[in-house]
């Protein structure tokens, strides 16, 4: 069958090497189901004529059996009449003659469509096997056709990570990272020198103020005066 060689090329091209997109084979794929399709249509009406014709047959074999069976009984009860003396004995001997041929000639019509029937029922027999086959077959590839574009959806999606992973530019990233640690460094060593600096000028500043502070210098002095004014001073020179 034709089908047959449309499956056995689609199986070629999807081993095809020509073939590099993956978008051709499920589109084969898709339109060799179409076309089973249509022969599974085109199979169902050759089977339901042929079965048509076998019904057909099969109730002219009936027919004829039964104008077989007619004449017997009318040549068996034309006998019956001239035995019977109802009808002239050679006018019944003739006309159940005639009977038999007829039914003789019937006979021959039911073996005819007799034969016809067997010959109508191995085509049914052969179609319904037929039909059933191309149902196997759409079901079959249309399996193969989900399994298909799934495939086709992650081979696309790894295909992209590939991509985006292969235009990554390992080296400028590296150097790139390296200049923002040099950078990083260089503010923290910065941080560090004017917390330096800073600590510097704190010292500075707190050894010019106590070298600078005259606090107990007035201290001194004021202490000094109070005792002047108390007259501490004269009596401590006096006792000593």
């Amino acid at each position: 069958m034709n089908i047959f060689k449309r499956l056995f090329k689609i199986g070629q091209a999807e081993t095809n090497s020509a073939i590099d997109n993956m978008e051709d084979p499920i589109k084969m794929t898709e339109q060799g189901i179409r076309d089973m399709k249509q022969d599974l249509d085109k199979s169902l009406e050759a089977l339901a004529q042929v079965k048509a014709l076998a019904i057909r047959a099969k109730n002219e074999q009936d027919e004829h059996q039964n104008k077989a069976d007619e004449y017997q009984n009318k040549a068996i009860t034309i006998l019956k009449k001239g035995h019977s003396k109802e009808i002239e004995a050679s006018e019944a001997d003739r006309l159940a003659k005639e009977a038999l041929l007829q039914k003789e000639k019937a006979e021959q019509q039911v073996l005819r469509a007799k034969e016809e029937s067997e010959k109508f029922d191995n085509n049914v027999a052969q179609l319904q096997k037929n039909v059933q086959s191309i149902k196997i077959n759409i079901g079959n590839w249309e399996n193969e056709l989900k399994t298909l574009k799934a495939r086709v959806k992650v081979s696309n999606a790894t295909k992209n990570l590939n991509k985006q992973m292969a235009e990554l530019d390992s080296t400028g990233t590296v150097s790139m990272l390296e200049r923002m640690k040099e950078k990083v460094a260089q503010e923290e060593a910065l941080a560090e020198a004017y917390g330096d600096i800073a600590n510097a000028s704190k010292s500075v500043d707190e050894e010019i103020d106590k070298a600078a502070d005259t606090s107990k210098a007035k201290a001194d002095d004021e202490l000094a005066r109070l005792k002047d004014q108390l007259g501490l001073n004269n009596t401590n020179s006096k006792d000593a």
